[in-house]
């Protein structure tokens, strides 16, 4: 870990800088990512372990959410849409402002928005003064959803990151944050 990683994460963390070692990588000891993976052959990088770490970590917050959301007959993707959606407002967003705010950039937004609008959780309207504007609105229907899933989310969020404090949370946040900045 560079010292200036380590200094954002003790500033993070509220803790003074206490020069602990915290570069030492053992390759050849198994890590709890090569176990869970059930990888025979050993990680060679720390860098390459933390690439695979986050992504699998993701994958499984992800799954948690997908089959919480599965009941409601929609996806992680389009309940971060109907989320993106609420926040702004009675004016809506066009396509590619929901695009670009998205989580999980998708390939296809208009056909993501074309099966929600099916769907009646969204509508799109197109400008009166200039046609080529087109703003995607969540509707009652999508509102009332969120309204419904909002706890359930929380309580998700809750079982899965419950566990660990919230000064290491800060400091995840910031690290991942840092990390996205590259």
């Amino acid at each position: 870990m560079s010292q200036e990683l380590a200094g954002r994460r003790a500033i993070a963390s509220g803790k003074r800088f206490d020069n602990t070692c915290d570069n030492t990588y053992t390759p050849g000891v198994p890590s709890k990512l090569q176990e869970e993976l059930k990888q025979a052959i050993p990680i060679k990088r720390i860098e390459e372990e933390a690439y695979l770490s986050i992504v699998r970590t993701a994958a499984v917050l992800e799954h948690s959410l997908a089959q919480a959301l599965k009941p409601y007959d929609i996806t992680p993707t389009q309940y971060n849409v109907l989320r993106i959606l609420r926040g702004s407002g009675e004016t809506g967003l066009c396509r590619n402002e929901v695009g670009c705010r998205l989580v999980r950039a998708v390939p296809d937004v208009t056909r993501l928005l074309d099966r929600m609008e099916e769907m009646g959780m969204i509508v799109r309207e197109r400008g009166t003064e200039d046609r080529r504007l087109v703003s995607t609105r969540i509707t009652k229907k999508g509102s009332d959803l969120l309204a419904r899933l909002d706890d359930r989310i929380d309580e998700i969020h809750a079982e899965q990151l419950g566990h660990i404090s919230k000064r290491d949370l800060k400091t995840l946040v910031a690290l991942l944050g840092d990390i996205r900045d590259r």
